[in-house]
């Protein structure tokens, strides 16, 4: 077999990833699919609040019924919406709208900054200057001109959307603007100079694969990173070690989980990073804070 170079036909990959932020060395890349898989008090919502925290959101939407009841661990993150009722679907198209409200108000904040200081400019050269900037930016009050303002000066803010608690909900059950989120979400509130503000998905459940009224294999294959937690049910390790089929064997796949959750430490996971950085040695770790290199 051989092959035969093809002259001006090489792919050119774009600058930069709708969506795509910035995060620490150690950090996963956002925005994230994060999909924790764990029985009743195994310590998923533990584990998704400090990567939350880890990430430096700006802020979280949550959609749960039970939000008070962890109370004490989410006040440790901005929780700026919450949404308790998991049977109407119409709460994605309620996220949604966050979203593109935040991209409306930094292209507002673009436009009025770049008119103010087109105006300082004028004001000082001397130049015509615009009447309906001068009623905008001068302030009566204190008879100072107030340059526009946005609370996260200028950038796009990090959202993340966590969903808990919803088994056998009406979302859950009737997936398709569920799916359309999962699928498009880092493309949510999309910039007109290019980019969009984009959200990162947290789902915690119970089962990684359910009958009815659970996470679908459209959400699952979106997935970016996972937190496995203890289990004894050998077809769940099985399904998971699928979801990572063509990295590493099933049976390599069950010595990397024994090494993560072995250990005795408290809440024990392994986190698999689907999407990992280059400079990650491993797509594998115990927690968060220890590779485990095959």
């Amino acid at each position: 077999m051989k092959t035969q170079k093809v002259k001006g036909m090489q792919i050119i990959p774009p600058k930069s990833e709708s969506g795509l932020y910035e995060t620490a060395t150690m950090m996963p890349k956002m925005h994230q699919v994060c999909i924790a898989v764990g029985k009743r008090a195994s310590g998923k919502s533990t584990g998704i609040i400090n990567l939350i925290e880890k990430m430096n959101f700006d802020y979280c939407i949550a959609v749960s019924p039970t939000m008070q009841s962890n109370k004490e661990l989410m006040d440790r993150i901005n929780v700026e919406h919450v949404f308790d009722d998991v049977d109407n679907p119409n709460v994605i198209d309620d996220i949604k709208k966050i979203v593109k409200d935040e991209a409306e108000d930094l292209e507002r904040y673009e436009a009025e900054l770049e008119r103010y200081n087109r105006l300082m400019k004028n004001i000082k050269s001397g130049n015509y200057m615009d009447e309906e900037a001068l009623a905008l930016f001068f302030s009566p009050d204190n008879q100072e001109f107030t340059k526009p303002t946005h609370r996260f000066n200028g950038r796009k803010p990090r959202i993340g959307v966590i969903f808990d608690d919803m088994l056998g909900s009406g979302i859950y059950s009737k997936p398709r603007k569920l799916n359309g989120l999962a699928t498009y979400s880092r493309h949510l509130g999309q910039l007109k100079e290019g980019g969009a503000i984009g959200v990162s998905l947290f789902f915690m459940i119970q089962s990684f694969k359910c009958q009815t009224g659970g996470l679908n294999k459209v959400i699952r294959n979106q997935c970016t990173s996972l937190l496995l937690f203890k289990t004894k049910d050998n077809q769940e390790l099985k399904d998971v070690a699928d979801s990572v089929g063509g990295e590493i064997s099933e049976d390599l796949f069950n010595k990397v989980y024994d090494e993560a959750i072995g250990d005795g430490s408290n809440y024990p996971f392994l986190f698999i990073d689907l999407h990992k950085k280059k400079e990650h040695p491993s797509m594998f770790r115990r927690r968060f804070d220890e590779f485990i290199i095959i």
